[in-house]
């Protein structure tokens, strides 16, 4: 199955994303990372019967099954986690301090990259020690 890739960002208020097809591009919001979800499906199929009809050449990777791929901004993601990890959570995982997580969250400020790795790298370790629990 092909991926394709589904860059999410953040609004003031709502989660959007975009994906690039052929010449064009689909792009949908929502309010909650399942709704944004279901828009961008809704918006790659719009977007594709518009080219069927137009008689555009349709990208090889929508000619059969395909899977969304969403890549998070930062701000995103830690808006989209934060139900489930608090910004100490974060600040155990990272070692960044709780109000620059409160900062990146709310959009206030951006991480630099090396911030961004550190976060990348502490949710893959906390996977893997996820993944090696046995109950």
């Amino acid at each position: 199955m092909k991926k394709v890739i589904v860059t999410v960002g953040m609004t003031e208020k709502n989660y959007s994303a975009h994906v690039n097809i052929g010449e064009g591009i689909a792009v949908a919001t929502g309010k909650t990372f399942d709704e944004l979800k279901k828009q961008m499906s809704e918006a790659i199929e719009f977007h594709l019967e518009g080219m069927r009809e137009d008689g555009d050449k349709i990208p090889a990777v929508f000619g059969s099954k395909y899977e969304l791929v969403y890549h998070f901004s930062t701000e995103s993601l830690l808006r989209h986690y934060s139900g489930i990890f608090t910004n100490a959570a974060f600040q155990r995982l990272t070692g960044i301090n709780q109000r620059q997580v409160q900062r990146y969250v709310s959009g206030e400020s951006k991480p630099r990259e090396a911030q961004v790795r550190k976060i990348e790298l502490a949710l893959h370790n906390l996977g893997r020690e996820l993944l090696a629990v046995e109950l």
